[in-house]
């Protein structure tokens, strides 16, 4: 008797062990089936029955009860997804044009958003304050437990200290603590779990590796433009690389134009100003107006006058110098897949061979060893990429984080 009491115990610890492996599958998609989650986690049927059901009473994955149809070979398997009425995670994204929170559940789902104020104020108390409020609003509406937060802003973010260096398109010091606020702000409004801040571009990169369009990518290179210059993000054998101490890739302050406009770090013709929303307004010789922001006036541009030549040849400018700054990298980093985000994805659709033959015509391996460049796909994703930051704590041990018991 004690001999099987002893084997039972055994399963259940070693179950348990994968729990968070086991989310993680189903989070990012990999394990759409019962028999696809044994294979993965290399473990019994059994096992991963329990820890299907154990993952379920947790409330964060759902089961089917009925199996899936098998195909010409194998059982029928059950199927597996995220809780739609599970846990969710405060996240939060400030930029030049001013801020949105939102609830994210796994599966990288956005639940609600709410758009904040256009003028970010030059305090970051105080505009972190009201990103705060506004989650506190979303959690209020939906009832649902939250368990992190996490934000993402327009600065390199060092490590370990959570500060923001350059925040150059906000009017914050260099160097606010913006985590130590973000988390103080998050306590005192009574939201559970720990807070996060990462870079935005950073965050893109996560999000879409776990969920868009660098699902699968070994080493993916993420370049994108939002509301104000340029950024970039790296991840390697399936991990986010942020360097030594948080500020890798900041891939900006390239210098594609060395004759180019003067940037705000005092060099001139870098990327962060020769490729974004307001190099492309200006170039096209359009005047920005204060209405809507100057990713949306650009984005408009393109859709609805790119025939227009002054804004074709404003599109050409911008593609020839993105591509020159993308063909160096592929030529440190040898990625073997590039998502671009923000208006870069934009121009992308607007000319994909034009940007790729630059981007091959300047690379080492030339047109033979081109890297695919893809737009990335999911709407807001800096917004989920915090939300994995809050993630992931739950994704490393859900059963110590949701219920205190150690798994």
């Amino acid at each position: 008797m004690n001999g099987k009491v002893t084997t039972t115990r055994t399963k259940l610890e070693r179950g348990r062990s994968v729990l968070g492996p086991a989310l993680e599958l189903v989070h990012t998609g990999r394990a759409p089936t019962r028999a696809v989650l044994t294979a993965e986690l290399g473990v019994t049927r059994a096992t991963a029955g329990a820890v299907a059901a154990e993952l379920e009473a947790l409330g964060l994955i759902r089961v089917d009860s009925r199996p899936a149809a098998a195909g010409s070979q194998g059982r029928p398997s059950h199927r597996l997804s995220v809780e739609e009425t599970g846990p969710v995670v405060l996240a939060a994204q400030v930029h030049a044009d001013g801020f949105r929170a939102a609830l994210v559940g796994l599966g990288g789902t956005i639940v609600a958003t709410a758009p904040g104020c256009v003028t970010v104020s030059a305090d970051p108390a105080q505009v972190l304050g009201e990103v705060v409020e506004a989650g506190v609003e979303l959690l209020r509406a939906s009832g649902r437990r939250c368990v992190g937060a996490g934000l993402a802003v327009p600065s390199a973010v060092a490590e370990p200290e959570g500060t923001a260096l350059n925040p150059l398109h906000l009017a914050w010091p260099a160097g606010a603590p913006v985590r130590d606020i973000f988390a103080e702000r998050v306590r005192a409004a009574g939201i559970a779990g720990p807070a996060f801040t990462g870079n935005d571009v950073n965050l893109t990169a996560l999000a879409e590796h776990r969920h868009g369009a660098g699902r699968g990518a070994q080493h993916l290179l993420c370049v994108a433009t939002g509301h104000r210059g340029v950024g970039g993000a790296l991840v390697l054998d399936g991990r986010l690389h942020t360097g030594s101490s948080g500020l890798a890739l900041e891939v900006g302050h390239l210098t594609v134009n060395p004759e180019g406009r003067p940037c705000y770090c005092g060099s001139r013709g870098c990327l962060d100003v020769e490729a974004d929303p307001l190099a492309f307004l200006t170039a096209a010789g359009r005047d920005p107006g204060p209405e809507v922001s100057l990713l949306q006036q650009s984005r408009d541009l393109l859709r609805t006058e790119y025939d227009d030549p002054s804004v074709r040849a404003a599109a050409e400018e911008l593609v020839d110098r993105l591509g020159l700054g993308l063909a160096g990298l592929v030529n440190i980093l040898n990625p073997d897949r590039i998502i671009l985000g923000g208006l870069h994805r934009e121009l992308l659709d607007a000319d994909p061979e034009r940007l790729r033959a630059v981007v091959a015509d300047r690379s080492l391996w030339g047109r033979s060893g081109s890297v695919p460049i893809l737009p990335c796909t999911l709407d807001h994703n800096s917004l989920v990429g915090a939300a994995e930051l809050a993630w992931q704590p739950v994704l490393d041990d859900p059963l110590t984080v949701l219920t205190g018991r150690p798994s």
